[in-house]
């Protein structure tokens, strides 16, 4: 089980903790409100106003580095400053860097989305930053890693808890991919060219995009849950020898399943046949992980009825063993050759963005709140209310992406009775306008659950202010009757 702190909280540096996952639920509301609406503009194109700024192609990438990094990176930097502390039973190091960390990122994202509406991108997915926001964004990063490793190595605890093992391999792995994937020759101060080029340039940029999701998106999230499910359960982890095992397979067979997202393309086909080798194995461990999280509520199943936290991260697992069933799935070639290039790909992303990464997040920022700011939640009800209106989101978005993708794979691949394509591009693209209306459903549900969230977290906030004022109101009288 995690290690209860032996510190009192006052000598841990909770700040900086506070600042990130403030800044993680500001992130949440600009980066999911705009998915919405680029989502709401595949629907309904009009909404782009014929203005550059608001077309899909410049707030796709904002969307995407405003979830992944904002939402999600906030996120991760404030679990791991947290974890890190309470189960080494130390402060945290170089309080200095770790506010440079804290403004470096929060500027870096913001930058780059300003950079996106104005047309300045190296239009690679889920790494479009130019050349000087890649170099800023690798200072903060290595400030990171001496922040956390120093940390660890203060430590009052012999033992380094497996959360640290996950947050540690993430830190490491994204730096190795930041940087190769963006090796680039500056032409001016808002245009590079890749150091690579052609197939090369695909496989480079796969071996990252696939792997940002590997160890961005799962890896450091599972550090996320060895500490909060057991945490939130009052519970020890299931198996403690199985986590190491998850961890240890995991972080090998990660790295060599990029190459399924270049099926059907000029890729020597060892290369791709060996990524979907990869990718079918992966399930092992993946599963080995959930199971190892949902088995840790084991004697306290009861936990489901009365507390809506266990809701969040319990089915935030549900969707980790559904996601990653149907990544290794797609990555089957003749699974593939249906799936490839149509928004099935659009929904397996999201059951894994919102199901499990959101999700995780929502639960974990609900247990550590009311530590944070000394109080409690302002409200368990808007906690079930925020739970329901996620999933109903979830649902109605991933349906309407496997509607959607599956029926656009089977009319692109259907022919008459003389072999001609029995359907046109434009049929397809007017058959999906359905499920992309549920889609943009889907989303304003998920929206309006993080905003009550928001709302909740803000009243709660408020609340420990009022309850610190009256607690220090209380000492200055008790002092005056003493004088």
């Amino acid at each position: 089980m995690a290690q209860s702190s032996a510190l009192p909280a006052e000598q841990y540096n909770y700040d900086i903790v506070r600042k990130f996952t403030i800044m993680a639920m500001v992130w949440a509301v600009l980066g999911m409100s705009v998915g919405v609406y680029i989502a709401s503009e595949l629907a309904w194109p009009f909404l782009n106003f014929d203005i550059p700024q608001l077309t899909f192609g410049r707030l796709r990438p904002v969307h995407t580095t405003l979830v992944i990094f904002g939402f999600g990176g906030s996120a991760l930097f404030a679990t791991s400053y947290y974890i890190v502390q309470r189960t080494c039973q130390a402060r945290l190091a170089f309080r200095w860097l770790a506010e440079f960390t804290f403004w470096g990122w929060t500027g870096g994202v913001a930058l780059g989305a300003l950079s996106y509406t104005m047309g300045i991108t190296q239009g690679r997915e889920y790494a479009e930053f130019e050349w000087p926001l890649d170099i800023a964004i690798t200072l903060v990063w290595v400030s990171y890693l001496l922040v956390y490793v120093e940390t660890i190595r203060r430590r009052s605890q012999p033992h380094i808890y497996v959360a640290n093992w996950f947050y540690l391999a993430f830190i490491l792995a994204v730096a190795l991919l930041h940087i190769f994937n963006n090796l680039a020759v500056p032409v001016s101060l808002t245009k590079s060219y890749s150091l690579f080029s052609g197939v090369q340039d695909a496989m480079t940029q796969w071996w990252y995009g696939h792997n940002a999701v590997g160890f961005f998106l799962t890896a450091a999230f599972l550090g996320m849950m060895y500490y909060f499910v057991p945490k939130q359960a009052g519970r020890p982890v299931y198996s403690y020898r199985l986590s190491i095992i998850h961890f240890w397979a995991l972080i090998f067979l990660y790295m060599w399943a990029g190459g399924h997202h270049l099926h059907w393309t000029s890729l020597p086909d060892w290369v791709s046949s060996l990524a979907a080798t990869f990718s079918i194995i992966l399930l092992m461990p993946s599963w080995g992980g959930m199971i190892n999280g949902i088995m840790t509520l084991s004697g306290a199943w009861d936990k489901l009825r009365s507390d809506p936290i266990m809701l969040f991260l319990i089915t935030s697992l549900s969707f980790y063993g559904m996601s990653t069933f149907e990544g290794p799935l797609m990555s089957l070639k003749s699974v593939n050759a249906l799936s490839h290039y149509t928004d099935w790909t659009v929904g397996h992303v999201h059951s894994g963005a919102l199901g499990w990464v959101a999700l995780v997040s929502f639960g974990s920022f609900y247990h550590l709140i009311p530590r944070l700011w000394e109080t409690k939640m302002f409200s368990q009800t808007l906690i079930y209310v925020h739970f329901w209106l996620a999933t109903i989101g979830i649902v109605l978005y991933i349906t309407s992406m496997w509607v959607a993708g599956i029926g656009q794979g089977l009319m692109l691949r259907s022919f008459d009775d003389y072999g001609n394509l029995a359907y046109t591009f434009i049929e397809t693209v007017e058959f999906m306008h359905t499920p992309y209306v549920w889609r943009a459903l889907g989303g304003a549900f998920f929206v309006a659950g993080v905003l009550v969230m928001v709302y909740n977290m803000v009243m709660t906030l408020r609340t420990a202010g009022s309850e610190a004022s009256a607690d220090e109101s209380a000492r200055l009288a008790a002092n005056l009757a003493k004088a």
